[in-house]
């Protein structure tokens, strides 16, 4: 059987990571029903189910978990093929100096530098991974990726997920041994994963529903300046963590994480 929709492939990979079909619609430029059309069209050609969905969740089966560990690699060639007609593979090498936020950094950018390098070996990498904000001026970095508006406005930044956001999320030993978290408000019954940035403890988490503004002040007794470390500390179960959805986007596909209060 031949998969016979290229943008079909695109798409499947893109939920897959963001763990959304609408954030990876989004992302994509396409709307949420043509995304969920392709899914069925993909599905319906290769005769297997790649999604176990819901009204709140969407994660990965173990057919799906197979054919994305596959679909990576031949978009990523792809991708390396159209470079190759542009630019000739002979004209990318020499060092390149990234730098990216921790957790980003080791679960999905790691990985598609070990791809990149593989075809270009000419590179040299020099890899930052760090949540503190790099001053791009005094440090030699060629390339920053991070979150939010750049605070200098004379920065260039080109956006790559324009749409990410926040989501609460817990392991699932831990919603079964708590009560149910139905408002933010009742954050305060929970115990809540920290994150310190500098010299600021992020505490005070926002939350919006419509024109609505949450903002609730949390307590937890674990705090980190790792936002790796609080993510891990989640799935092993000792709290609630408040992520960007791109970090804990796998973690909720392959069931390691549930998001709570998502509305």
């Amino acid at each position: 059987m031949k998969v016979k929709y290229l943008g079909d492939l695109e798409i499947f990979v893109r939920v897959a990571e963001l763990g959304s079909l609408t954030a990876a619609a989004n992302s994509m430029d396409v709307s949420p029903a043509v995304a969920s059309a392709s899914l069925k069209r993909l599905e319906a050609e290769l005769g297997v189910l790649l999604f176990l969905r819901t009204t709140r969740s969407l994660r990965l089966t173990s057919a799906g978990e197979r054919f994305l560990a596959r679909c990576r690699p031949l978009l990523a060639g792809l991708l390396e093929a159209e470079l190759d007609l542009v630019t000739g593979s002979d004209a990318i090498g020499g060092n390149l100096q990234i730098s990216m936020p921790s957790d980003l950094g080791r679960n999905v950018i790691l990985r598609w530098l070990d791809e990149f390098q593989m075809k270009y070996p000419a590179t040299c990498l020099r890899v930052q991974m760090s949540d503190r904000i790099t001053n791009i001026f005094r440090e030699p970095v060629d390339l920053a990726i991070r979150y939010g508006t750049p605070p200098d406005s004379n920065m260039v930044a080109l956006p790559l997920v324009t749409d990410n956001w926040r989501v609460l999320c817990a392991a699932p030993a831990y919603v079964r041994a708590h009560a149910p978290l139905l408002h933010p408000a009742q954050l305060a019954e929970h115990n809540c994963l920290l994150y310190v940035l500098g010299d600021a403890l992020y505490s005070q988490w926002r939350f919006t529903k419509g024109d609505a503004l949450c903002e609730i002040d949390v307590q937890g007794d674990r705090v980190a300046d790792d936002s790796d470390a609080v993510r891990r500390w989640a799935i092993d179960g000792h709290g609630i963590c408040y992520r960007s959805r791109l970090d804990v986007a796998e973690d909720l596909a392959a069931g390691r994480l549930v998001a709570l209060c998502e509305d």
